[in-house]
C-alpha cells in the first residue's frame, strides 16, 4: 500500500485540518450569561490545550509538539508513515465533525429564529427611518438619491482601506484565536499565563458593558455589533 512519509506530516495533516486535534469540551449554550469565572475558566482550558508541554508559555516548541500530536494520530497503526486509508480517514473524521457542528448551529440558529425575526423588523424600521429624513411618512425621490450619495462614499472609504485592510479581516479568527493574538503584548511570539491572563481580563471587561460581572447574549451581540461598524468605519 502506498504510504506517505513522516517527511510529508505538515502537507498530511494540514489535508485534515484539526480534525484529529484534541477535542475541546463542549461549548456552552451561546445565549446563556457567562460570568467573569466562567469566561476565565474557558480560556483557561484554551491555554492549556495550545500549551503543549506544559511550561506555562505557548511557542513554537507548543506548535510543533501540536502538529506531531495530529501527526500520530493520523498514523494510526504508529509505524511513523501515514497511509492513504489513514489519510482518508482522518478526512472522514473531520468532514462528520463538521457536519455535526453544522446540525448544533441549525438548532441553535432555529431556537433563535423568532429573536431573529424582531431585530431584522427593527433594523429594517431603523434603515426606514434613516431614509425618511423629514418624517413624512414616505421616501421622497431626493430622500433616496442623498442616502445612494452616502453609500457611495461609504464604499470608496472603504476602498481607501486597500488589500492591506481585507488582508487584517482576513487573518482574524474566532473570539479565543484573537484573545490569543492580543495576548502577546511584547510581539515576541511567545505569550507567557501572565500575558494572556490579562489578555482575558481586559476582553472581559470590554464585554461586560454594565460592569455585572456577567456577559449577557444582548452584551455579545453588542459587541459583534460595533466590532461589525468599526471594520466597517476603518
Amino acid at each position: 500500500m502506498r504510504k506517505v512519509t513522516l517527511a510529508l506530516s505538515a502537507a498530511a495533516v494540514a489535508l485534515v485540518g484539526g480534525s484529529l486535534a484534541a477535542q475541546p469540551a463542549a461549548r456552552p449554550d451561546p445565549g446563556a450569561p457567562m460570568t467573569q469565572a466562567q469566561f476565565t475558566e474557558r480560556a483557561g482550558a484554551m491555554f492549556a490545550r495550545m500549551d503543549a508541554n506544559g511550561d506555562g508559555v505557548i511557542d513554537a516548541a507548543d506548535r510543533a509538539a501540536r502538529q506531531a500530536e495530529r501527526f500520530a494520530r493520523l498514523d494510526t497503526d504508529g509505524n511513523g508513515e501515514i497511509s492513504q486509508a489513514e489519510m482518508q480517514a482522518g478526512v472522514e473524521q473531520r468532514r462528520a465533525r463538521m457536519a455535526e457542528k453544522q446540525a448544533r448551529r441549525e438548532e441553535r440558529r432555529a431556537e433563535r429564529a423568532p429573536e431573529r425575526a424582531d431585530r431584522v423588523a427593527e433594523r429594517r424600521a431603523a434603515r426606514f427611518a434613516a431614509l425618511d429624513t423629514d418624517n413624512s411618512g414616505g421616501v421622497s425621490r431626493a430622500e433616496m438619491a442623498a442616502a445612494r450619495e452616502q453609500r457611495g462614499e461609504m464604499r470608496a472609504e472603504r476602498r481607501a482601506g486597500g488589500d492591506g485592510q481585507r488582508l487584517q479581516r482576513a487573518k482574524r479568527g474566532g473570539m479565543m484565536q484573537g484573545l490569543a493574538r492580543r495576548a502577546d503584548a511584547n510581539g515576541d511570539r511567545a505569550i507567557t499565563r501572565a500575558e494572556f491572563n490579562a489578555a482575558v481580563a481586559a476582553h472581559f471587561a470590554r464585554l461586560d458593558a454594565n460592569g455585572d460581572g456577567t456577559i449577557t447574549a444582548e452584551e455579545r451581540r453588542a459587541a459583534r455589533q460595533a466590532m461589525r461598524a468599526a471594520r466597517g468605519a476603518g
